[in-house]
């Protein structure tokens, strides 16, 4: 069953990369598209327009942008560890920020990897192929 992976990112040229990126590595997995913090809780918890998800049907992924909209990435980060059923969700934040604040507040609030956007193309594509590959190829998740 391919399970869906979910990118939480503002930044249309991000969005159309990283769809590239998936396409170029030939990842098949459908890649749902929240702009921001809210809309990725309304998804995650089947609330709003999303009620009519199963909110034990997660992603097989979240890549997660800090700097967002409405609600930050790291709000997002800490409501889906502090619920049960996400809390061992994978979660990949891909950001800009290479603040020392921004990495070590993500890993003390339980994000799997921190990955700095890089600004060149070639190595955005690269980096997100690669993230894609190891959590949705290589890696194996707990059993639900």
């Amino acid at each position: 069953m391919n399970k869906v992976i979910l990118l939480v990112e503002d930044n249309p040229d991000d969005v159309e990369l990283t769809r590239l990126a998936f396409d170029e590595a030939k990842i098949a997995n459908q890649l749902v598209v929240v702009g921001d913090g809210a809309e990725a809780l309304d998804y995650l918890f089947a609330h709003g327009k999303y009620a009519h998800r199963d909110p034990t049907d997660l992603p097989s992924i979240v890549m997660l942008d800090l700097n967002l909209p409405r609600v930050d990435g790291r709000e997002v980060l800490q409501a889906v560890r502090a619920n049960e059923t996400t809390r061992t969700l994978p979660v990949v934040v891909l950001t800009t920020s290479t603040e020392p604040f921004d990495v070590e507040a993500s890993y003390a609030l339980g994000v799997n990897s921190y990955i700095q956007k890089p600004v060149d193309f070639e190595q955005f594509v690269w980096a997100v192929k690669q993230v894609g590959l190891y959590w949705l190829v290589l890696n194996h998740p707990r059993s639900a």
